[in-house]
């Protein structure tokens, strides 16, 4: 008998299709993984980093062998796509003892890394257990201005070693960066740098309070007109920009908190084992210590998701939500309410509007 052929589509239609299929079934099919918030750097911005030695974080951190057991039920739940973050994750000596359990469960791992602990014997590893990508994030084009933002000297070298040692092995790797009043006038030098390496590019020009708490921070982000003119000077942006308007502003009501689809096929956990909807949203969790991730995924995350604003949800009701990183979580952070509307994050969204043409309420 004669098998049809095997249908030549591309890996973003495979993942698009795929999509689909899960959304209805509400299938875990994507999840991140914060394996610490220790560093080895002390990153002017950062919203999680702990010094690399912090007796407390490391005692209150998940075991290796309680990780392989969440690896176990995710992989169970349908997971397949795993981002491995941080902090640092390769400050854990056992890095490579979970990075492989996590491979031979089938599952396709995204690393991010600063890439200043890549050493010959961790590239060596990747390039044997491939992983589907690995993202470096470069503060600077120069050594100064990289310096300026991680704080801790020699770590420029470093970090450029650790992409040499990535492309030189053909591991597939990516870079990216946080644009802020440090760094800003280095972007299209890093883009550049990154465009001669033949390696994807991406950057955010937002940044968000601390997860202590803390609005350090904030005290380093660009304007919303600075914002928004970095869009505006990038034509490749500019015509996403432009694309993603057409399709997604316009009218829009939800009495809900959640507009957007986390928690419906993507997960996130920390390192100490709560698991969360989304990577923003840390005011309700489900602590797989004490329970499944079954359990947290099919009960405790949906109840969270279902909830109502309990006053004027402005958010809710904005045609230019899509333009913003608006969400409960980050107001969480900002103003210690989930429903109060970020001022930073509102002002960037009417700029984007008025910049690409869409309609303003």
């Amino acid at each position: 008998m004669e098998c049809p052929p095997i249908p030549n589509i591309s890996y973003a239609q495979f993942g698009e299709r795929l999509n689909k299929e899960v959304l209805a079934q509400r299938i875990p099919i994507k999840g991140s993984f914060e394996l610490t918030f220790r560093c080895n750097l002390h990153c002017a911005h950062c919203y999680c980093n702990l010094p690399l030695n912090d007796q407390e974080a490391i005692e209150n951190e998940l075991m290796t062998e309680e990780i392989f057991n969440i690896f176990d039920q995710i992989a169970e739940a349908g997971c397949l796509w795993l981002l491995i973050t941080g902090g640092e994750p390769l400050l854990r000596k056992d890095f490579l003892e979970i990075y492989t359990y996590v491979k031979k469960k089938g599952l396709l791992i995204t690393l991010f890394t600063n890439g200043t602990l890549i050493t010959q014997e961790v590239a060596d590893y990747l390039a044997e257990w491939q992983p589907f990508s690995v993202e470096i994030t470069l503060y600077g084009a120069t050594k100064d201005t990289y310096e300026s933002v991680t704080r801790i000297p020699g770590s420029f070298k470093r970090c450029k070693r650790g992409i040499d040692l990535l492309l030189e092995r053909k591991i597939p790797l990516g870079l990216k960066t946080m644009m802020m009043t440090l760094n800003h006038n280095e972007l299209f030098q890093i883009r550049e740098y990154a465009e001669e390496l033949g390696v994807k590019f991406r950057f955010d020009p937002t940044l968000n309070p601390r997860l202590d708490g803390s609005k350090t921070p904030c005290k380093f982000r660009l304007s919303p007109e600075e914002v928004v003119k970095l869009d505006l000077a990038d034509e490749k942006r500019v015509k996403e920009w432009r694309e993603y308007c057409e399709k997604f502003t316009g009218s829009f009501h939800a009495d809900g908190l959640f507009t957007c689809g986390a928690g419906v096929s993507t997960f996130h956990m920390d390192p100490y084992g709560q698991l969360s909807a989304c990577e923003m949203t840390r005011f309700q969790q489900y602590d797989l210590r004490c329970g499944s991730f079954k359990e947290g995924w099919y009960q405790s995350i949906p109840e969270f998701l279902t909830l109502k604003s309990k006053g004027d949800y402005l958010c809710g009701q904005c045609e230019l939500i899509s333009l913003c990183d608006q969400c409960p979580g980050w107001a969480s952070l900002e103003n210690g309410n989930p429903e109060a509307p970020v001022e930073y994050l509102c002002q960037i969204a009417h700029l984007r509007a008025e910049a690409f043409n869409t309609k303003k309420p």
